[in-house]
């Protein structure tokens, strides 16, 4: 008798521990959905000048170890993204030829920054992690200005 309610209380605590490790994983898919998308045949850059940042990330596979690497690099803070209005665009499909492959040509894989104002601000073939991301980001003249409407707005 004593065992089967040891059974049912370890039973009750693992569903409670799988719910909230369930609940978590999710928040984290839906957060980390709002700043990486998928490109398509038609994406451009155009429908996010003045709003947000892409940094388009190409390889020729899901399996690059770039690519692997750089995705691992941009998830490990979300918030720095959201801070510098980051959007990841990920294209791992050559054969499709999206319109941004077409405009950008990479070259294998390619780390590409656009700015607010839909130009090239910075192109590697090789990852970056979000540190030096921000440090050029940061650097950029529209984002000083949001830095500094950020100051005023506190005060």
């Amino acid at each position: 008798m004593a065992t089967q309610r040891q059974y049912v209380n370890i039973l009750g605590r693992f569903s409670i521990i799988t719910v909230i490790l369930l609940t978590l994983f999710v928040q984290i898919v839906q957060a980390s959905e709002n700043y990486f998308l998928k490109v398509e045949k038609n994406t451009t850059l155009e429908n996010f000048e003045w709003t947000q940042r892409p940094i388009v990330i190409f390889a020729n596979s899901d399996k690059d170890p770039n690519f692997i690497s750089q995705m691992e690099f941009l998830s490990e803070d979300l918030n720095a993204l959201k801070e510098r209005d980051i959007i990841v665009l990920v294209d791992t499909e050559p054969s499709h030829s999206s319109s941004l492959r077409k405009r950008l040509r990479p070259h294998g894989f390619a780390f590409i920054l656009i700015g607010k104002d839909g130009q090239v601000k910075l192109r590697k073939p090789s990852p970056w992690n979000i540190r030096e991301i921000a440090r050029v980001i940061d650097k950029m003249p529209i984002r000083q200005q949001e830095i500094a409407r950020k100051k005023q707005e506190t005060k």
